[in-house]
C-alpha cells in the first residue's frame, strides 16, 4: 500500500483565491464570463428600464412625440448630447442580445443531457460571446448611421 502511495503523483490542491494577488492573473473560462456577463446584462435591463419605457411611449405615442425621440438622439436632451443617448442605447441592444443568446444557451443545457460536456460548454459559451458581440456592431453602426 505504501508502495502504491509513494508512486502516484501528489494531487493537485485547491485553495481559495486572494482578491489582492490571485485575481489578476486568474483565467476565468467563457463559460464564467458568459455566466458573469449574463447577470450583468440582467442588472443594465433593469436599472435602464425607465429609459425604455421613455424610448417606447415616446416613439409609439404620435408623430409629434416620435419626431421630438428622433431629434433626442440627434441632438440631445438638456445635458446629455445625442451620442450619449446612442452609446446609452447600443448598451441596451447589447444587454438585450447577450442575455437573450445566454439565456437560450442555458435552456439548451437544462433540457439536453449531451449539453454538459465541458467541451460543449467551451464552444456555446464562445459562441454566445462571438454573436452577441457580432449582432451588437451591426445595429450600433446602423444605430450610429454608418448604413
Amino acid at each position: 500500500m505504501t508502495e502504491l502511495a509513494s508512486s502516484r503523483p501528489p494531487r493537485r490542491q485547491f485553495r481559495n483565491i486572494n482578491a489582492f494577488t490571485d485575481l489578476t492573473t486568474y483565467r476565468l473560462p467563457p463559460a464564467g464570463i458568459v455566466s458573469i456577463l449574463h447577470r450583468i446584462s440582467g442588472a443594465i435591463m433593469f436599472l435602464l428600464m425607465p429609459f425604455i419605457i421613455w424610448m417606447f411611449d415616446t416613439s409609439v405615442s404620435s408623430e409629434i412625440s416620435f419626431a421630438r425621440f428622433k431629434a433626442a438622439f440627434n441632438a440631445g436632451i438638456g445635458y446629455a448630447p445625442g451620442w450619449f443617448l446612442k452609446l446609452v442605447a447600443l448598451a441596451l441592444i447589447w444587454a438585450f442580445l447577450h442575455h437573450f443568446i445566454a439565456g437560450l444557451r442555458h435552456l439548451w443545457m437544462d433540457t439536453s443531457h449531451a449539453a454538459t460536456s465541458k467541451d460543449f460548454s467551451r464552444k456555446s459559451a464562445v459562441l454566445v460571446l462571438v454573436l452577441s458581440i457580432a449582432l451588437t456592431v451591426v445595429l450600433g453602426a446602423k444605430l450610429f448611421g454608418l448604413y
